[in-house]
């Protein structure tokens, strides 16, 4: 019995002590000398705090809470959950020479206020707001001129403008609960990552403001978008994959999901303009556009396109969206019923085929869109089921093969539907 008690005891101790070395470490930078003051730049004491925490092979928990922490760049790491408070917000510097001018994305571009960089297991969860403080930064661009490439969002002779939330080469990545706005560029950025869900996320910016997607993931792979409100100057959601003549060593994205999401104001859904990856495997669901530029848009241009197929928007409704489908293969332009010169094929000409549209629902359209490819690269395998869209104008089709089941258009003047002798529409 004495043995057994004995036996009892050691290992009731050894759990003892095994439970807090178990246990993940909790971090708040107020303990490393964070001040919440809104005017104090607390990007020291922030770091510190995720280093303390990486430290521990489990790493750990950062906490920010009660206040608004002023802060430069900050860099997350593996193993670490970045948690804001409820009324807390991370707000970006606004002195521009806080975000140095690195190598990001093969190009120039100032460091992303929240980043990640070759991590795993990185999560940001919370009630609070990490706020970019981008209105300075879209000054300075709408003061530079037309940018560098048309589209492209970089001014003439500057780098890239910082980005807010970025994770560069991550695995296993989660983005809950917060709200993300006002961001210098791109909002929240996947960059060649893999198992990321965003959820429950609110993206915002202050309109105008130029470029403010709110959810781009580039050649990045299996990711969930699901219940994300955003209301932003830009994309409220672009998948890319290679900028425009891009040298060649691009990675496709692929295997995204994006259900049960309200945008208003924005782009839409974009697949593109740079997808000189390739984009495959798309499933769009159970979303609510209002009053956005474009509901759904897949966009590239001969200098920026690649392989675009199996994609699926399902279950979707628009009101007062001004282009409720806008497939192009001539971005930045929508293309033209009329002839067009062929051009030889190259490892960058975009190929879209395999597209179902369903269930789509769009009323006091502007246009309602138009469907256009390339007299070498149409497009191929275009399904249009249960599709309802009145607008001002009709459906322009080009240079594709559409198959129509219970679809029509319905225009305030001219025809509801153009079809250029380049096209082919089948009706069931």
């Amino acid at each position: 019995m004495k043995k057994q008690l004995k036996m009892c005891l050691t290992a009731a101790a050894l759990a003892a002590f095994a439970a807090p070395m178990l246990a993940a470490k909790v971090c708040d930078v107020r303990k490393y000398g964070a001040k919440g003051d809104g005017t104090t730049k607390d990007t020291k004491a922030i770091q510190a705090a995720i280093d303390d925490c990486a430290k521990q092979k489990k790493g750990g928990t950062v906490t920010l809470s009660g206040g608004t922490f002023l802060s430069a760049p900050i860099v997350l790491k593996s193993n670490i959950t970045l948690n804001l408070g409820k009324d807390t917000t991370l707000l970006g510097s606004p002195d521009h020479d806080d975000y140095p001018v690195i190598q990001e994305f093969r190009q120039q571009g100032h460091q992303a206020l929240v980043s990640a960089v070759h991590a795993e297991h990185v999560s940001i969860t919370g009630e609070g707001t990490i706020d970019g403080n981008g209105a300075s930064w879209w000054h300075v661009y709408r003061e530079a001129g037309p940018p560098t490439i048309p589209g492209s969002g970089v001014a003439r002779g500057q780098a890239a403008r910082p980005r807010l939330v970025v994770f560069d080469h991550c695995k296993h990545v989660s983005l809950t609960g917060v709200t993300v706005k006002n961001s210098p560029f791109w909002q929240v950025v996947p960059y060649y990552s893999d198992d990321i869900v965003i959820r429950n996320v609110r993206i915002t910016a202050t309109l105008p403001s130029p470029n403010t997607d709110a959810i781009d993931p580039f050649s990045s792979s299996n990711l969930v978008i699901d219940h994300v409100y955003a209301d932003t100057g830009d994309d409220d959601v672009a998948i890319k994959s290679g900028f425009a003549n891009s040298p060649g060593g691009d990675e496709p994205s692929k295997n995204i999901t994006i259900t049960d999401c309200t945008f208003d104001h924005g782009h839409g859904v974009s697949l593109g303009s740079e997808i000189a990856g390739g984009v495959q495997n798309v499933r769009v669901e159970r979303v609510k556009f209002t009053g956005t530029d474009n509901g759904i848009r897949i966009k590239a241009n001969r200098d920026r396109g690649a392989d675009v197929s199996n994609i699926v928007f399902k279950d979707i409704t628009m009101d007062n969206v001004k282009n409720p489908i806008l497939i192009t293969e001539y971005y930045p332009s929508a293309g033209t019923l009329n002839p067009v010169a062929a051009m030889p094929v190259t490892r960058l000409t975009p190929m879209f085929h395999n597209i179902t549209i369903e269930n789509v629902t769009a009323t006091n359209s502007g246009n309602d869109g138009s469907i256009v490819g390339l007299p070498e690269s149409p497009v191929l395998d275009l399904t249009l089921r249960n599709v309802h869209i009145s607008g001002k104008t009709g459906m322009l089709i080009a240079y594709a093969k559409v198959t129509m089941e219970n679809t029509d258009f319905k225009a305030e003047s001219g025809e509801p539907l153009r079809v250029a002798e380049s096209a082919t529409v089948t009706k069931k």
